[in-house]
């Protein structure tokens, strides 16, 4: 049962949080009359030592070490003595445990934010540098538009951004102070809860000891960013991985991000991105794992709240993986853009036909089916859309007139999209400043977080 009840093999990880929040704490004691200013230092001092033993690597973990909170006690008592038993007066591993996380996560997505943030620079970087490549468009895998390249990469790289103002939303409300208040009913001795969140740079503090100790909101919020987050990298992995097929041949993955079959000498396969695509499914799990936990728990904090630190530090470690591995590979992608371009063909232009007509003055519907016309004709005869003759589009639509030839050149068809968010080349500059300025904004929005006293 020890072991089974046991959680210091991975809360481990928060023996950093952990000093830091009973510094704060110690501070408050002394500040309610319940410590003295001399056995104040003396816990500062011991656990300043306790620290300096877990960055070292030479602290030594106790069988009847059950969780961090306990060995970093048990530990603080070997060094100053029966001063480390107040340290913890008027608090409760309840409490205390959700102040570790909460201050573990913040510093993680601090970190998280800047990985993400670096992706997204290095997409913009590449879209700004490669904005005059064209290449197929594709809706339901089937050859749509000419888009231009750099459109592709910034599609991706706006779902991210989404992402990363996301992740900053959830920590400011991961950024909430609940120390102080107890294991349910609060704290009877006078500790200044303000205070303690000025010591620990927290935003606010909770308003509820009740929900203070119970709620995960926090963490549940923090894995389904993660699970959306990795949607959105494993969708560009699965374009990646078609796109860099024989079949396609549009792009190549650097040697450093792809592997060679044991079997096939002539194969290099994308495994970075089949990776990326799967790791989706285990954070997606552990985002529904932790939902099952949450739904049937009874007020306030029940053993089963255990059970969300193994899923915080598994899913963090993944996103640091797939964000840094991701960076690597867009970095390094090779284009060919012959074959991109040779990938574009005259039906896709189909739709610029029946614009034509519109510009003519034609209602759509029927611009629309009069292009259906001109596919279908082609079709029958063999031939591309572009090398029917005047005469014959005429045949179709007396609209048709010389001036039709300007429709088969794919780099007219994309200026056209000069709406923005369109894939012309003044949108796509125009996308890219917004993300670029965009990227600028939550940096000054989020510098990274100020370590606690």
């Amino acid at each position: 049962m020890e072991k089974f009840n046991s959680s210091i093999m991975y809360d481990r990880h928060l023996w950093e949080a952990d000093v830091q929040g009973s510094k704060a704490y110690s501070r408050g004691l002394e500040r309610a009359g319940l410590l003295t200013k001399a056995e104040m230092d003396q816990i500062l001092h011991g656990l300043d030592k306790v620290a300096e033993e877990w960055a070292q690597g030479t602290f030594k973990l106790n069988p009847n070490d059950e969780d961090i909170h306990t060995a970093n006690e048990r530990r603080l008592k070997e060094l100053i003595g029966e001063t480390a038993g107040k340290l913890h007066t008027g608090r409760s591993r309840n409490d205390q445990v959700v102040t570790d996380l909460r201050l573990w996560m913040r510093q993680n997505c601090s970190m998280l934010s800047a990985l993400l943030c670096e992706l997204i620079r290095t997409m913009v970087d590449r879209a700004e540098a490669e904005r005059d490549v064209l290449f197929p468009g594709y809706t339901h895998l089937q050859r749509a538009q000419p888009i231009r390249w750099s459109h592709w990469i910034l599609s991706h790289a706006v779902a991210l951004t989404r992402d990363s103002e996301r992740l900053l939303e959830v920590r400011k409300r991961i950024n909430v102070l609940p120390l102080g208040s107890g294991a349910i009913a609060g704290n009877p001795l006078g500790v200044d809860r303000e205070l303690l969140r000025a010591e620990l740079d927290f935003g606010a503090i909770t308003l509820n000891s009740m929900d203070a100790t119970s709620e995960r909101d926090f963490v549940a919020e923090f894995l389904f960013w993660a699970s959306l987050c990795m949607t959105h990298l494993s969708r560009m992995a699965e374009d990646l991985i078609l796109y860099g097929t024989k079949e396609f041949s549009f792009v190549q993955l650097s040697d450093a991000y792809s592997t060679g079959s044991s079997l096939m000498p002539q194969k290099k396969n994308p495994d970075s991105l089949e990776l990326i695509r799967s790791k989706a499914g285990r954070v997606f799990g552990r985002c529904a794992g932790l939902l099952m936990t949450l739904k049937g728990l009874p007020s306030t904090y029940n053993k089963d709240l255990q059970e969300d630190k193994e899923a915080v530090f598994e899913v963090s470690d993944t996103m640091s993986a797939v964000l840094q591995v991701a960076t690597g590979v867009i970095s390094t992608l090779q284009i060919h853009r012959e074959n991109m371009g040779r990938a574009l063909s005259p039906d896709m232009l189909a739709t610029d036909l029946a614009y034509y007509l519109v510009r003519k003055g034609m209602p759509f519907r029927q611009a629309h089916e009069a292009s259906g016309k001109a596919v279908f004709m082609a079709e029958t005869k063999g031939v591309a859309l572009n090398q029917l003759s005047l005469q014959e589009l005429q045949t179709i639509s007396p609209l048709f007139s010389g001036d039709v030839s300007h429709v088969w050149d794919y780099g007219h068809s994309v200026e056209q999209y000069e709406a923005l968010g369109g894939t012309a080349r003044s949108s796509v500059d125009w996308q890219i400043g917004q993300l670029r300025a965009l990227l600028r904004a939550q940096q000054t929005e989020s510098p990274p977080h100020a370590s606690p006293k």
